[in-house]
């Protein structure tokens, strides 16, 4: 597996980080229906489609209300760039999630 978005961004929010108390667990560290996308541990290297995941200190919405921010992260960009051609998108990733 290759660096996931908890370990990029050192937000503390992964199970057992020193930020779960104030901020919770973030639910793309345990996100398990995208286990292995873009070469991840569970939502790691797909947080941008994952509601309530950490940006600028802040928890986030929706994908929706999100996804602005999320294609001018560098980490986002990063995990694009590493996993060209088979980079899975919003689109993709999202499919899964409402997979039941």
């Amino acid at each position: 597996m290759k660096i996931n978005c908890w370990e990029f961004k050192k937000c503390g929010r992964q199970p057992g980080g020193a930020k779960v108390k104030e901020l919770g667990v973030c639910p793309a560290t345990v996100e398990s229906r995208v286990d292995g996308v873009n070469s991840g541990s569970q939502g790691g290297r797909a947080c941008w489609a994952i509601t309530g995941t950490l940006c600028g200190g802040k928890v986030q919405g929706t994908h929706a209300q999100k996804l602005g921010n999320c294609l001018n992260c560098e980490f986002y960009q990063i995990v694009q760039k590493e996993e060209r051609p088979n980079f899975k998108t919003a689109g993709h990733i999202l499919a899964l999630i409402e997979k039941k």
